[in-house]
């Protein structure tokens, strides 16, 4: 296999809007508009799988990074300004659905992935924050992965055991999740189980990334060095060049889910893909 099987026949990477600070956390809704954000100048921006145009959904999202939709169509996102998770209705109200640990803030929550019964796992490295009024020290005894129960009653530690959790992704069937280990340069392969917790870690490529993707077929897309594409054993089967800078974050995106979005610094790529996401 090779990217041929996955790019959609003649499709290059090509730029679908820039002029952003720093783009983060790409996710489709039902109809496969995009959701991102510029976390600098604190927006969530609407990309429209119709048009191609761009709009403003929050221009105060709590400097939202790393978001997910969950079942119901609510947005759910990593907001560091105060090291909370919020979800968005549609129209753009926020409630808040974790502000701290066990009365301790959390370091910053970085990525999330929403299984398919509303429980969230999310990431929550260090990584200091310009904009931070409290202090920038860690807030936590390390950086960790953590599950917020389906009632949003309940946030644990899922694995205590990583350098510095980023990229987060599961499978749609809800039994295997992905999480990057991004100071260790390591991706792992864990099992759920039916209570959110997670057994059987595995070292899946020695390779970080910050955030990740699935496809139909099962093969992980991590970011950083423009974006590559891993089989289920673990094995490149592509990399695609994005631009000179960072590969922040992607997902599947379009009407058919087959448009593989980008984010990558001050602006936001497409590259039309034979294979869809998961959603």
């Amino acid at each position: 296999m090779d990217s041929k099987s996955i790019v959609a026949p003649g499709a290059q990477v090509e730029k679908l809007g820039d002029g952003y600070k720093f783009t983060e956390g790409p996710t489709p809704d039902k109809d496969g508009n995009v959701y991102f954000t510029d976390q600098p100048n604190n927006k969530i921006i609407r990309w429209d799988a119709g048009t191609g145009q761009f709009s403003v959904f929050s221009d105060s999202p709590g400097r939202a990074n790393g978001m997910y939709f969950d079942s119901r169509g609510n947005l759910i996102s990593c907001s560091d300004e105060d090291n909370q998770v919020w979800s968005f209705d549609k129209n753009g109200k926020h409630t808040v659905l974790v502000k701290d640990y066990e009365g301790k803030l959390l370091n910053g929550p970085n990525d999330l992935w929403v299984d398919a019964k509303g429980g969230i796992y999310l990431t929550d490295p260090l990584y200091k924050r310009d904009y931070w009024k409290r202090d920038p020290a860690m807030q936590q005894d390390g950086e960790h992965v953590y599950y917020l129960s389906p009632d949003h009653k309940k946030l644990s530690r899922v694995d205590e055991k990583i350098k510095k959790p980023n990229g987060i992704i599961g499978t749609p069937d809800g039994k295997t999740l992905y999480v990057a280990d991004i100071g260790d340069n390591k991706t792992y392969k864990y099992d759920i189980q039916p209570d959110g917790t997670l057994t059987n870690r595995q070292l899946f490529i020695s390779k970080g990334s910050d955030g990740m993707i699935l496809d139909e077929q099962g093969n992980l897309y991590i970011t950083g060095d423009g974006v590559t594409v891993f089989d289920k054993k673990g094995e490149q089967i592509a990399h695609f060049p994005v631009h000179k800078g960072w590969t922040a974050n992607l997902c599947f995106g379009g009407k058919n889910r087959d448009m593989l979005f980008i984010t990558a610094e001050t602006a936001v790529y497409g590259l039309k893909m034979k294979v869809k996401g998961n959603k």
